[in-house]
């Protein structure tokens, strides 16, 4: 019997991703919160966007909610928050 090993990495495509830039500030920025439907993100992201309106002067949210976890958020939605500063994505159960 032979025993074959099989190397599941693939050799990387393209360019390395880079991180962007961080914010200069979050006083008088938009953010973009994206809501992948689970039970508690919305609850989390109201929290947040709070916090951060209060405590570190965003100005805006942009908020959109996926139809459901498992699926990608739509070119349009994403072209929706495109407009802002930074995005939030996240999970909350």
């Amino acid at each position: 019997m032979t025993l074959k090993l099989l190397d599941p990495r693939l050799e990387p495509e393209g360019e390395a991703l880079r991180m962007a830039a961080p914010l200069p500030a979050l006083e008088g920025a938009a953010i973009a919160l994206l809501d992948n439907a689970k039970i508690g993100t919305a609850r989390f992201y109201d929290f947040l966007a709070e916090m951060l309106q209060h405590e570190y002067g965003v100005r805006e949210f942009i908020r959109r909610r996926k139809p459901d976890a498992s699926r990608p958020a739509t070119a349009d939605m994403l072209a929706e928050l495109s407009g802002a500063d930074a995005l939030v994505s996240g999970i909350g159960d």
